[in-house]
């Protein structure tokens, strides 16, 4: 187990004869007013002259940050200009792109396994969606950059996984914990995956998630994957593991999220920093598809990923808009 850092960059750097290619794409700086919470993206492009792989990326985002993802799309025409737009939107519609990398921490390296990388067309339009807040009662300057760096070696196309529990009802000034949540993996699309990075995702009233595998729903003998000490939902680490880990057909995942809700209100499930979230996204190979899950026991219990399953309409209806 390892955790992510520029060090690894550095490493590669130093101790390869072969050169390696940079690429970086940048939100542009903007001032953010007291208060002020959007999701905002520009569309840009690459300018890779070529195909290449990706083994690395490496995010830097500022203090009014809360998120950024990094996306492939399939757009023809730059947007550098930041406009409104829905999150997880390039999550759910293959066919217009799908996420590289979700950044909170403040500086974050990606480093796949040597020949694990995601394979980008010539001059490869890239979106960065940023979820940015003001909580304090002056102005903010808001700004973030995403630089990828070419792989030596390709042998696996890496994906993404997003995986969690809309279920979330904290009463006022309450701790609570949702879960362990048991989440199924399809064995014809996961049976053969490998999963190599895993990261807990809440809001500001979190204050740990952790993540197991389990053979079948009941088992808690998994291994643990994710248990983070003195977890910090502002810059929660990503956890790499090497080798990486496997689930056994008809297994999946048992998730935990907590919070301490310290405010006068009831917090729900929302995209708004405001609100909560419980999830973890983890990246794997080889590539089967980019996908957003959820377990839920509303309207009788559900579990579901998206694109493919009639509940994602739900989804993108509760995750579009803050």
């Amino acid at each position: 187990m390892r955790y992510a850092s520029l060090f690894g960059a550095l490493l590669l750097f130093g101790c390869s004869s072969a050169p390696i290619q940079q690429y970086t794409v940048t939100f542009p700086s903007l001032t953010v007013d007291p208060g002020v919470e959007k999701t905002q993206c520009v569309v840009l492009n690459l300018h890779n002259p070529t195909e290449i792989h990706i083994g690395q990326i490496h995010n830097l985002l500022s203090q009014a940050s809360h998120h950024m993802i990094v996306y492939r799309v399939a757009d023809t025409v730059e947007q550098p200009v930041p406009f409104d737009c829905d999150p997880f939107v390039d999550t759910l519609d293959p066919s217009k792109g799908a996420p590289l990398m979700i950044t909170q921490k403040k500086d974050e390296l990606l480093d796949l396994p040597s020949g694990v990388a995601y394979t980008l067309n010539p001059n490869q339009m890239v979106r960065l969606e940023m979820h940015y807040i003001n909580a304090t009662t002056a102005p903010l300057q808001l700004s973030g950059s995403s630089t990828m760096m070419t792989s030596h070696t390709y042998h696996d196309e890496a994906n993404f996984l997003f995986i969690g529990n809309p279920d979330i009802k904290i009463a006022p000034n309450s701790t609570f914990e949702l879960g362990p949540t048991f989440f199924k993996l399809d064995p014809d699309i996961f049976g053969n995956a490998k999963f190599f990075a895993f990261t807990g995702h809440e809001h500001r009233f979190g204050t740990n998630v952790t993540v197991q595998t389990a053979a079948a729903a009941g088992d808690s003998s998994g291994q643990m994957v994710y248990d983070v000490p003195n977890w910090v939902w502002s810059e929660p680490a990503t956890v790499f593991h090497d080798p990486p880990i496997e689930i056994p057909a008809g297994g999946g995942f048992n998730f935990t999220c907590d919070w301490d809700n310290t405010s006068a209100n009831t917090v729900k499930f929302g995209e708004s920093a405001n609100n909560e979230m419980c999830f973890f996204w983890a990246y794997y190979y080889p590539s089967q598809g980019a996908y957003v899950c959820a377990h839920t026991t509303q309207a009788g219990g559900h579990d579901f990923c998206c694109p493919g399953a009639i509940e994602c309409a739900f989804f993108q209806q509760a995750t579009g808009g803050n």
